[in-house]
C-alpha cells in the first residue's frame, strides 16, 4: 500500500474520531439497570438545571486516601457533577479539594460546615483511625448551602438538587402551620420543616378573630390538633377553601396512649363533622394489620430482665398505595393507631381519591378496647382488607371555588416531638407529608426525586399452607435435581462403556 494512501487513511480516521468525540460531548447516554435509577438524572433535576439563571459553584471536600468503598462515593459524586455541569450548559461548575492536605485546608472545611467522619485505614499492616471528609459547599451569588456528609446511592442526587433549588429560589411561597388548637408546631416537626424549607417558607399561623386567612398561603397544614375548633375557626377555613386554598389535615380521632392499654375514641373537636360535610367520614375503629411494626417489652426470665420485640398489629406498616403524586416513590409508611376512612362526595363535582390502604391481611376493631400485648392473633382477626387510611379531595369542598385537601387519620405520624421527647420518625412518613403539601401547592417537581431510592422492601405476607409448601419444595427439589443429574451421568457412562466394549472409541 502506498505511503500517501496510508497517511490519508490515518488522517481520515483521526478526523472521524475527533467528530465522534465532539458529538458525544453534546449527545451522550448511558443505560441504567439499577432498580432505583440512581445513575439517571430525574426530570425534576433536569428542569431545575435548565432554569438556572446564574452560576452555581460546587466545592467538593473529599479526602484522597480513603478506603476503596468510600473512594467509590467520590467517583460516583464526580460522575454526577460532570453530568450536572453538562446538563446545565455550564451553569454548574465544580472543583475537588483535599482537606487532609494541610491543617489550613482542614480548618477551612470545618468552618464551612463540612463534618469529618472517622474511618479505619490499613497502613503498614496496622489499622489506624483517620478523619475523612465527604461533603460539599454550594454557592450561588451570596447564598450558600452545605452538605456536611454525602450519602452514597440515589440520595446523592436529591441532596445536590435540593441544595441547588434552595439557593436558586428567589421568592419562596408561604405555608401556614396552623396553631391554637394543640397542634404540633414547627419545633416539633424537625424533619418535615427541613424538607419544606427547600421550596417554602413554613411559618406558624393562628386564626384571627377579625381577619380572613391570607390568600398568599399556598397551603395550610393542620398536624395533630387536640383542642376544639370553634365555629369561627371552621368558617375561616371554609372561606380559605372557597378562595382556592388547600389544607393538609393529619388528625387522629382515637386515643394513642399505649401506656394505659385502654383505647377509646377521642371526643370530637369539631373536625369530624366538618369533614363529613365534605363527604369524608372518620370511623371510631382501630385498623389492625398483619403487616405491622413491633413494640418492645421487658420480660422477667429467672433473675434477668430481657427486652423482647413483639409484632403489634395496631401499628400497621402501609405499603399499598394508589397511583397519585402524593404517594409517588413511597415504600412503607408506619401509622400507629390509625382509623379507617370512608368517603361519599356530596357534590358531583368533588373528587375524592384514596391514597393508601391497609394490607390484604387487615381488619378493624371497635372501641373501647383493652390491649393484650400477648394476644394470639389469628387469621380470623384480619378479614377486612384494604381499609382506606388517607384520601385526597379536590373541587368545591366548601361550596365554591376549586380547592384541595389531603386527610390522613393519624395526627402524630410525622411529629418528632419537642425537647427530650424528640424522636426520629420513619422517613417515608415525612415524605408523605412533604409530597402532600407539594401537591396541594401545585409544585410536584421534587416528589419523585425526594423518594428516589429503595428504602424498604417488606416481605409479602403469605398463608401458612403456602409457607409449608415452599419449605417442602425448597427441601426436596434440590435433592431431585441432584438425583436426575446423577442418573443422567450414570446413563451416559453406561453408553460410553457399551461402546468401549464393542471397540468403538
Amino acid at each position: 500500500m502506498k505511503r500517501s494512501k496510508v497517511i490519508s487513511q490515518l488522517i481520515l480516521l483521526t478526523g472521524i474520531l475527533i467528530v465522534i468525540n465532539m458529538i458525544s460531548d453534546k449527545l451522550f447516554f448511558r443505560v441504567d439497570f439499577t432498580a432505583d435509577k440512581r445513575y439517571t438524572l430525574s426530570k425534576a433535576t433536569k428542569d431545575i438545571l435548565k432554569n438556572l439563571n446564574d452560576v452555581v459553584t460546587i466545592t467538593a471536600y473529599f479526602t484522597e486516601d480513603m478506603p476503596p468503598q468510600l473512594l467509590k462515593v467520590k467517583k460516583d459524586f464526580q460522575d454526577l457533577l460532570t453530568e450536572y455541569e453538562t446538563r446545565s450548559n455550564g451553569n454548574v461548575v465544580f472543583k475537588f479539594v483535599n482537606p487532609n492536605k494541610n491543617q489550613e485546608e482542614e480548618t477551612k472545611a470545618q468552618q464551612k460546615g463540612i463534618r469529618p467522619i472517622m474511618v479505619d485505614v490499613t497502613k503498614k499492616d496496622r489499622v489506624q483511625k483517620m478523619r475523612a471528609y465527604m461533603g460539599a459547599v454550594l454557592q450561588m451569588g451570596e447564598k450558600t448551602e452545605v452538605i456536611p456528609v454525602l450519602q452514597p446511592g440515589a440520595g446523592m442526587e436529591y441532596a445536590i438538587t435540593k441544595a441547588i433549588k434552595k439557593i436558586s429560589v428567589v421568592d419562596k411561597p408561604k405555608i401556614a402551620i396552623l396553631q391554637g388548637h394543640g397542634e404540633a408546631g414547627p419545633a416539633a416537626l424537625m424533619q418535615l420543616m427541613e424538607q419544606l424549607s427547600v421550596l417554602y417558607d413554613a411559618e406558624p399561623y393562628t386564626i384571627n378573630d377579625t381577619a380572613s386567612i391570607p390568600a398568599y398561603y399556598k397551603a395550610i397544614a393542620i398536624i395533630d390538633p387536640k383542642d376544639s375548633f370553634n365555629t369561627r375557626d371552621l368558617n375561616r377555613l371554609d372561606e380559605y377553601l372557597n378562595t382556592g386554598g388547600s389544607v393538609f389535615l393529619a388528625y387522629s380521632n382515637l386515643q394513642t396512649n399505649l401506656n394505659t392499654r385502654y383505647l377509646a375514641a377521642n371526643p370530637d373537636i369539631g373536625l369530624k363533622k366538618w369533614l363529613e360535610d365534605k363527604g369524608i367520614t372518620l370511623h371510631d375503629q382501630y385498623v389492625v394489620d398483619a403487616s405491622c411494626s413491633a413494640v418492645g417489652i421487658q420480660e422477667q426470665q429467672g433473675p434477668f430482665i430481657v427486652n423482647k420485640q413483639i409484632p403489634f398489629p395496631y401499628f400497621p406498616i402501609v405499603s399499598k398505595f394508589a397511583d397519585h403524586p402524593v404517594t409517588g416513590g413511597l415504600e412503607a409508611v408506619v401509622l400507629p393507631f390509625v382509623s379507617p376512612i370512608t368517603y361519599l362526595p356530596k357534590d358531583s363535582t368533588v373528587t375524592i381519591t384514596p391514597l393508601m390502604y391497609s394490607s390484604d391481611k387487615s381488619g378493624v376493631r371497635n372501641v373501647p378496647i383493652i390491649i393484650d400485648i400477648y394476644y394470639d392473633w389469628q387469621e380470623s382477626d384480619f378479614t377486612q382488607p384494604n381499609q382506606v387510611l388517607a384520601v385526597a379531595a379536590s373541587g368545591p369542598l366548601a361550596g365554591k371555588g376549586n380547592s384541595k385537601m389531603v386527610v390522613i387519620t393519624n395526627g402524630s405520624f410525622a411529629v418528632n416531638g419537642a425537647g427530650q421527647q424528640q424522636r426520629q420518625v420513619n422517613q417515608d412518613n415525612v415524605n408523605f407529608a412533604s409530597n402532600a403539601i407539594d401537591w396541594l401547592s401545585d409544585d410536584t417537581g421534587l416528589i419523585l426525586l425526594r423518594t428516589k431510592g429503595i428504602t424498604a422492601r417488606p416481605l409479602k405476607q403469605i398463608d401458612d399452607s403456602k409457607k409449608v409448601m415452599y419449605k417442602i419444595v425448597n427441601t426436596i427439589l434440590p435433592i431431585i435435581i441432584i438425583l436426575l443429574i446423577a442418573l443422567y451421568r450414570w446413563q451416559s457412562y453406561q453408553r460410553k462403556r457399551q461402546r468401549w466394549m464393542q471397540g468403538i472409541y
